[in-house]
């Protein structure tokens, strides 16, 4: 989607135009894909249209010209459409902006009034049989796609956002309401129907220091991660403000989630088999750490240019990326073996997603993040370029998206570590080296101290470690102690033979008495006559004492 209109493509590694799509040579407000990936719609501005993906075949026309946004339901049986808000001299009210549509008889079932962008579409459940939208800070429930009749409620104090749990029925849905007057923040966790009384809540937790949440469900609706995020860091530490993360299960658990590295959080991303999920976090250069159901680290992959993390659909390979104000270096690893397989660069990229294959990716440059260089790359995740495309001059990206494929469409493949063959090749990031000014560049290179000491990837697993035993504090203290010695060691001089044999001193010959407390009284009256004898010695050099040293 951009400036030229929209087009569809095949996928790798053929990439040419699909045949069957009639480019719109329109420039397109929104598209999006079904979730099954079966239909394809579009706004262009003049009207909204829907086709069948394998054969352009047009299967609903809405004229609908300020539809800024639209979504599908899981099933395919409604159409969401929604534009902005107005209101005229005709409709002092104004108009009903959010649109259900048939999409098979193409009727509308119901309008609704829904003024802010934010939670637009409705939420609904794998099944289609519970949809769910938030008006006026409460959560109405609806069954069945039957929007006439509101099937039930969610009376809270200001909810301000809600995630739906993914999958099939028992439906579950996390709540959040803001802490106002000294109150603090909670986050709530509902099974369906059952939204009522003291006990009906399957899980809380409250909270200070949230201005926003972000909520995320794990595959298999079992658990929730929630980032809280404050506007202002009142310690001035951050720029970004200050966020913390927090685990919700459905049994009832709680935590927050302890990070090692001070500083914001980038990016939390769940693995498909929701049994773990990776923290992208810390001041630059940015740590990442995978952890399991129990906020345990599993892996720590080290510090990096980085501030995202993606899982590919099989949940096989884990990418971290450095996108943005970074320069784009994404680094490739297998999740099983934790072994690194590439380390491309995709300079100035914006848009980073995986393809449902798990075998490829894309990387584009759009606007309005950027007005220049903007196109798109087909990548193997090896690191071979498999298709490029630049826009022409004057003209904009402005979205590119993959196809959507039911989950299960295609099975997790065996990882390879050489580059796919390519006519583009890779772009493996070169290494860097330190800056060295001319008048040094003709003398032997000398280690130079780093700005930043960059962290090795290590595994956290205890069993992989032999720390078993130690609880959590005393296997950090004991890390600590092994990096100190270990410093120690390599600040150490080289010994050199002594030119005069020294004397021992008196504390090294002396036996002790086998009792500690004994040695630690006979340590202190040591002490005190040494200072004794220093106060003595600075006397006769005729230097004037105070009162309380004579």
């Amino acid at each position: 989607r951009g400036s030229d209109g929209t087009s569809l493509l095949g996928g790798p590694p053929t990439c040419e135009q699909h045949s069957a799509f009639q480019r719109d040579s329109r420039p397109s407000r929104c598209v999006t894909f079904s979730r099954d990936g079966t239909l394809f719609g579009w706004c262009n501005g003049h009207n909204v249209s829907v086709v069948k993906s394998s054969d352009g075949a047009v299967v609903s026309t809405f004229d609908l010209p300020k539809t800024s946004l639209l979504d599908f339901s899981p099933l395919n049986s409604v159409l969401v459409t929604w534009q902005p808000y107005s209101k005229t001299q005709d409709s002092p009210q104004g108009e009903a902006n959010l649109q259900l549509w048939d999409l098979q008889s193409g009727q509308l079932i119901k309008a609704l009034y829904q003024k802010k962008v934010d939670s637009w579409c409705p939420s609904w459940s794998e099944d289609e049989k519970i949809s769910v939208r938030s008006v006026n800070n409460e959560l109405h429930f609806y069954e069945n796609n039957d929007f006439n009749t509101i099937a039930n409620k969610l009376h809270m104090q200001k909810v301000s956002d809600f995630v739906l749990s993914p999958g099939g029925q028992p439906s579950k849905v996390v709540v959040y309401v803001p802490g106002s007057k000294g109150a603090p923040s909670f986050v709530r966790l509902y099974q369906y129907p059952v939204l009522g009384g003291p006990t009906a809540a399957l899980a809380n937790k409250s909270f200070f220091k949230a201005d926003r949440v972000t909520m995320q469900w794990n595959k298999k609706a079992s658990a929730v991660l929630v980032t809280a995020s404050t506007e202002v860091d009142k310690t001035g530490a951050s720029y970004y403000g200050e966020q913390t993360l927090h685990y919700l299960a459905v049994n009832g658990e709680t935590a927050l989630v302890q990070l090692p590295k001070n500083g914001p959080i980038y990016d939390v991303v769940w693995s498909p088999n929701s049994a773990e999920f990776c923290v992208v976090y810390g001041f630059m250069p940015a740590k990442a750490t995978v952890f399991n159901l129990k906020c345990d680290p599993v892996f720590d992959f080290g510090t990096g240019p980085r501030n995202g993390a993606y899982y590919s659909p099989q949940g096989h390979i884990l990418v971290l990326a450095g996108f943005g104000n970074l320069r784009g270096q994404m680094e490739v690893w297998d999740v099983k073996k934790y072994k690194q397989v590439s380390k491309p660069q995709a300079p100035d990229a914006t848009h980073f997603s995986w393809c449902p294959d798990g075998e490829h990716v894309v990387t584009a440059t759009c606007s309005p993040r950027l007005r220049v260089s903007n196109g798109y790359k087909i990548w193997h995740y090896t690191g071979s370029v498999l298709h490029k495309w630049d826009v022409a001059a004057g003209s904009e990206l402005w979205e590119v998206r993959w196809q959507s494929f039911p989950d299960g469409s295609f099975p997790e493949r065996a990882i390879k570590y050489q580059a796919a063959p390519s006519e583009l090749g890779t772009t493996q990031a070169p290494p860097a080296q330190a800056y060295r000014p001319p008048a040094l560049r003709h003398l032997p290179a000398t280690p130079s101290s780093k700005l930043h000491e960059e962290e090795p990837p290590q595994n956290l697993r205890p069993a992989a470690s032999g720390d078993k035993s130690l609880s959590k504090s005393a296997l950090k203290n004991q890390r600590k102690r092994e990096a100190k010695k270990a410093a120690k060691q390599d600040a150490k001089p080289e010994p050199q033979p002594p030119s005069d044999p020294t004397p021992v001193s008196n504390s090294q010959s002396e036996p002790t008495s086998g009792d500690p407390e004994t040695d630690k009284k006979i340590k202190n009256l040591k002490k005190k006559l040494k200072a004794i004898e220093e106060l003595k010695d600075q006397q006769a050099s005729g230097r004037v004492l105070q009162k309380n040293q004579v």
